[in-house]
């Protein structure tokens, strides 16, 4: 499902105008990018908890070739799936 897909599903089921759930959408999805920016975790209760995470820098062989190369730090993203959503998905 792509973005403007999501859009026309929330929209059918709140009964709100496209334009009216674009912008409720794109709010959501920038407060949920600006709390991990923050180094905050964001939970829904039953559908799941995004977070980050810290990954050192390392170094990484390529395979078939065996040149090394160095790999900065970084700050990954990760989502933690909570019981309600993994029962409905699990059941279908």
């Amino acid at each position: 499902m792509k973005k403007a897909e999501f859009i026309q599903a929330v929209s059918q089921k709140a009964e709100l105008s496209k334009k009216d759930t674009q912008k409720v959408v794109d709010a959501a999805l920038e407060a949920v990018q600006e709390a991990l920016v923050a180094g905050k975790n964001v939970s829904f209760i039953g559908f799941g908890t995004f977070s980050t995470a810290k990954r050192a820098a390392r170094t990484a062989r390529v395979p078939g070739t065996d040149r090394v190369v160095d790999v900065p730090a970084t700050t990954a993203v990760k989502f933690k799936v909570g019981k309600r959503l993994k029962d409905a998905v699990a059941k279908s």
